[in-house]
């Protein structure tokens, strides 16, 4: 019980793979994909691999050098010379969380269309040595669908979850490998949208309704004498 309580909310497809997947092969769903051009994806890290470079009589040298630094200062280590300067026997330690390094990046990700069309239907899964069987009704005068499934017989190996996470993908070169796979309105609407910006055809560095006067006018801060005799006068009076 309380596992199916665990997969209220869930999006049917991850819950149960093998019947989602059936359905989309009998067209009662249909599967879209949409993107979205505003999303943060991970820096992946790139891994570097350089040649070694040329051996040299200063190669050698410079990895002795580094050899004698090291073992000096595991040998001063040894001794806590820190401790001469910081006495502090205790150091309050804490954790600091790491957080994700995101860039800007377009996703895909799947979304899911009901065929109103269908009504009822109901249909045999085969997965190994049984057979899930199950059945799916839309509910007059709503948007909701009733549907009954067997639970004594696991497809999770056959069928794998069908999730709805988004993933990171480049329309375009995607629309070039595969141009029929996405409709006409979606076609690189990104790129047509950032247009080339256009230079000003002339240089506006100045405007005759603006005060030139005005710029640099805090170069003119003073002390005020005013106020500064009456807090004089005012520290004499209380200090008596």
């Amino acid at each position: 019980m309380r596992l199916f309580f665990s997969q209220v909310g869930k999006f049917f497809g991850q819950v149960d793979g093998s019947v989602m997947s059936q359905l989309l092969r009998m067209g009662m769903f249909k599967r879209i994909s949409l993107y979205d051009y505003q999303a943060m994806c991970k820096v992946n890290p790139h891994s570097s691999s350089s040649a070694r470079p040329l051996l040299s009589p200063f190669y050698n040298m410079m990895a002795a050098l580094k050899w004698f630094m090291s073992n000096v200062i595991l040998f001063l280590l040894d001794f806590n010379l820190y401790g001469l300067w910081h006495s502090d026997h205790f150091v309050d330690a804490s954790k600091k969380s790491k957080g994700d390094i995101l860039q800007p990046c377009d996703t895909e990700y799947p979304s899911f269309v009901y065929e109103p069309s269908i009504k009822e239907t109901n249909s045999v899964i085969k997965c190994g040595r049984c057979q899930k069987v199950f059945v799916i009704q839309q509910i007059p005068d709503s948007n909701l669908l009733m549907m009954v499934v067997q639970a004594d017989c696991d497809c999770s190996r056959q069928y794998s979850p069908i999730t709805m996470e988004p993933r990171e993908a480049d329309v375009c070169s995607v629309l070039i490998l595969n141009p029929s796979s996405h409709n006409a309105s979606v076609k690189c609407d990104r790129m047509k949208s950032q247009k080339i910006r256009r230079r000003p055809e002339s240089c506006h560095a100045y405007h005759p309704q603006e005060n030139a006067k005005d710029c640099g006018g805090a170069s003119d801060i003073r002390l005020s004498i005013l106020l500064f005799l009456i807090s004089l006068i005012s520290s004499i009076i209380i200090s008596n």
